[in-house]
């Protein structure tokens, strides 16, 4: 069965790749897996159907066989279980490929959402640039951390895994922010996983589906629509 993957039908990012549909379409990709997208309004998120694939109104819910499942990580760690590409066989490479996922989604990205955040809802507050120097330093040490880990490697345990994936999809979010630089070796690491054709196949299909979404927005009303 071909498995369904229920997406923004008006993406927030603009088509920038950074809604959190991006990684499951990239792990897809990489496990060579056709799949069908079902897109949602911000209303019918909050609707019981959508509820009934995601608790809480949120993208992206997967479905297949049966089987429904939400949170962007639990999915990517589905389909990789079934791609020695994402996941390795070998028991202990695949327990470390899986703690990078996490360590992805609940040590990094937490600092980096918040810094994303922050530049939106917080910007005219009287504390914002204390607020904002803060999460620097906050995202400064995790990278620190990581290009440590990584030194000169391609990846972050040898070959490409699940937990690089959910890592760069993290870390994009950085793009264009300034603080990437800082750390040539990540900003590196995370150009070669936007350079992998199964990103860019996914990339190419999210950005299609808000291209498409906003010329129909901008489509003149034909006057059988307003009878």
């Amino acid at each position: 069965m071909t498995p369904t993957i229920t997406v923004f039908a008006n993406s927030p990012d603009r088509g920038r790749g950074l809604a959190r549909d991006m990684p499951v379409r990239w792990a897809l990709e990489e496990a060579g897996r056709a799949y069908e997208v079902r897109s949602v309004s911000f209303a019918e998120m909050k609707g019981a159907a959508h509820k009934a694939r995601q608790p809480f109104g949120q993208i992206p819910a997967y479905e297949e066989e049966g089987l429904t499942l939400f949170e962007s990580g639990a999915i990517v760690l589905h389909i990789a279980g079934h791609c020695p590409a994402l996941l390795p066989a070998e028991e202990a490479a695949r327990a470390r490929a899986m703690a990078w996922v996490f360590a992805a989604l609940n040590t990094v990205e937490p600092p980096v959402f918040d810094y994303s955040l922050a530049g939106v809802l917080e910007k005219e507050k009287p504390w914002h640039d204390e607020r904002r120097a803060l999460l620097e330093a906050r995202i400064h040490d995790r990278l620190g951390n990581l290009s440590r880990h990584l030194g000169e490697a391609d990846w972050l345990e040898g070959a490409f895994s699940a937990g690089d994936l959910m890592m760069i999809s993290v870390l994009r979010r950085l793009n264009g922010t300034g603080l990437l630089e800082a750390w040539p070796a990540i900003a590196a690491y995370v150009a070669r996983g936007e350079s992998r054709p199964a990103f860019i196949r996914a990339f190419d299909a999210q950005r299609a589906l808000f291209t498409q979404s906003q010329a129909q927005q901008a489509q003149p009303l034909k006057e059988s629509d307003t009878a």
